[in-house]
C-alpha cells in the first residue's frame, strides 16, 4: 500500500506548513535523497507544543509532541514533493528532546515519531537509522525538534 493510501486509512490529518524561523530551506533534494530541516510539533490550529519533557510535560506528552512533529514533516514532504508516494524510505532521523539534564528517556519520546513513520511508510521503509538526544533548550521552547533524510523513488 502506498504512503498516501496508508495516511488516508489511518485517517491522519496533516497540520499546516510551518513558516521557516530563519534563513534555510525546509527540504532540499540532492540526487535521490531529501534532507528535511529540523521541524517542531506544530498543531493543526497553528500553535506549538512547548515545554520541557520531564519537567513541564510527561513522557507521554513528549511522545505525542514527537508524533505531531512527524505529521509536520509529512506535510512538508507532501507539499515539497507533490505526493508522499515519492518517498521510498526513511534513511536517518535526529530527534532532539527539550528536557532537564537528568532526563534519560529520549529514545522513548522519539518513538512517537518513529511509530508514525512505521505506520505511514510500512515497517521496512519507515524505520531508519536514528539518534535521540536531549537538549537544554529548543527554539521557542518547543518540546521536540526532528530532522530527517529520506530516499526518493527515481
Amino acid at each position: 500500500m502506498s504512503p498516501e493510501n496508508r495516511l488516508a486509512d489511518l485517517q491522519l490529518v496533516l497540520p499546516p506548513l510551518p513558516k521557516p524561523g530563519g534563513i534555510y530551506q525546509p527540504l532540499v533534494v540532492v540526487g535521490s535523497l531529501a534532507y528535511v530541516s529540523g521541524h517542531g510539533p506544530l498543531r493543526s490550529d497553528g500553535t506549538w507544543i512547548t515545554g520541557r519533557v520531564g519537567a513541564d510535560l510527561t513522557l507521554e506528552q513528549g511522545r505525542e509532541a514527537a508524533r505531531q512533529t512527524g505529521l509536520v514533516i509529512l506535510a512538508t514532504l507532501r507539499a515539497q514533493l507533490g505526493s508522499l508516494d515519492r518517498v521510498k524510505r526513511l534513511v536517518k532521523s535526529l530527534g532532539m528532546v527539550n528536557c532537564p539534564p537528568d532526563f534519560t528517556q529520549h529514545p522513548q519520546v522519539i518513538n512517537g515519531y518513529s511509530e508514525l513513520f512505521a505506520d505511514v511508510l510500512g515497517r521496512e521503509a519507515g524505520i531508519g537509522a536514528r539518534s535521540a538526544v536531549g537538549m537544554g533548550s529548543l527554539p521557542g521552547n518547543i518540546a521536540v525538534e526532528i530532522e530527517a533524510i529520506f530516499e526518493l523513488h527515481a
